[in-house]
């Protein structure tokens, strides 16, 4: 039996939509705030944020990474967030307010200031939830979106427009499904789970048996997919349905957009995955492992603890000292790639000593033999 514990009604709001921008703030009260230490004019106040290269009068910029420290002594901005143990070489006009984490300390002033986007609350009347449906309290759903037969949806969850939700779901608790998320029959999410436009969950692992005469016969995927709590799927990716089993990203796991998790495989708690990543079926990636874009890992393999993948590199084999860190592809130790590039990147000169020496060996050859 359907259940809708809110008035079918969209209501648009801006709720906690007040930018930094639309308000004046002190370094005094970011200090406060940020439980950092202020050096210079306290009482500056700042009406917006702005990267350090463009700075302007009146914003706060950060400095998180060493690459950027030459615009420390050029920017405008009227305060820097700095980290406890920089060094200035050069005099600074900015207010700085040191912190023990900048990039943390960034997180927690955007998620402060900067709201949300416009949220909706209520159900549409343009949608289809089967009768044998449950929906919690407290749920909105868009315009357009299908929930079927035996599904589950937890409360406070948000379920944009154009969602689909196969039958026999289960959403966890204050779950956030942007518009277009596909979630097919069987899978599980858990609870604080954001999933965002174009996200498949479910659909059909890459499995086909060879036949003789070349073609091949599609194996049934008859698995599911379990996302446990506090997963982030970015936009346009894909996790395959297991063949048989299920497809595990544990809680806590980071997926940026466009990757493709295939059938079988099992993330890691607290494993961050960037762009374009690729990993083949039935691999097993350890927890609090670093991935990044366009990495790719091929089936079967297990990857240790804290294993580190430098971009665009590919991992053939297992790895099972933990926090290993793998550069190239196919993949190497992190600091023998760098040993190896320094060597293959000049292959071409080395290669014309080598004929210089042949040559210059010839000639001694023939003198000798003469």
């Amino acid at each position: 039996m359907k259940t809708v514990h809110i008035n079918r009604k969209i209501n648009f709001e801006n709720t906690l939509f007040f930018y930094l921008c639309n308000m004046h703030i002190s370094a005094k009260e970011l200090g406060l705030f940020l439980n950092g230490i202020v050096e210079g004019d306290a009482s500056v106040e700042v009406t917006g944020p702005s990267k350090i290269e463009e700075g302007l009068e009146g914003t706060i910029s950060f400095l998180a990474h060493p690459k950027y420290e030459q615009y420390a002594y050029t920017t405008k901005s009227s305060i820097l967030l700095v980290s406890k143990d920089f060094k200035p070489e050069k005099p600074l006009n900015p207010t700085l307010i040191r912190v023990d984490n900048v990039y943390d300390s960034v997180a927690q002033l955007l998620d402060k200031f900067g709201g949300e986007i416009p949220q909706f609350a209520g159900v549409a009347e343009d949608i289809f939830i089967h009768e044998e449906a449950s929906i919690g309290k407290n749920v909105s759903i868009g315009s357009f979106s299908v929930i079927e037969k035996g599904a589950i949806i937890g409360a406070g969850s948000k379920i944009y427009p154009q969602v689909y939700i196969g039958g026999n779901v289960i959403l966890g608790e204050n779950v956030k499904l942007y518009p277009g998320v596909k979630i097919f029959y069987n899978c599980k999410i858990g609870n604080n789970c954001t999933l965002h436009a174009n996200v498949v969950i479910g659909s059909d692992g890459f499995g086909f048996a060879p036949l003789s005469d070349g073609s091949y016969n599609k194996i049934p995927q008859l698995g599911n997919v379990i996302l446990e709590d506090n997963v982030e799927i970015g936009a346009n990716t894909v996790v395959d349905r297991a063949t048989m089993g299920s497809t595990i990203i544990h809680k806590g796991a980071k997926l940026d957009n466009l990757i493709q998790i295939a059938h079988n495989v099992e993330i890691g708690e607290s494993t961050v995955i960037a762009a374009q990543a690729g990993i083949a079926g039935s691999s097993k990636i350890g927890k609090n492992a670093l991935i990044g874009g366009q990495a790719g890992i091929v089936g079967h393999v297990e990857l240790a603890d804290g294993t580190r993948i430098q971009a665009q590199s590919g991992v053939n084999k297992s790895i099972k000292k933990a926090s290993t860190a793998l550069y190239g592809s196919p993949a190497l130790d992190y600091n023998n790639y760098l040993r190896s590039y320094a060597v293959f990147r000049r292959l071409p000169e080395l290669q014309q000593k080598i004929n210089a020496l042949e040559k210059r060996l010839a000639e001694l050859t023939d003198n000798t033999e003469k």
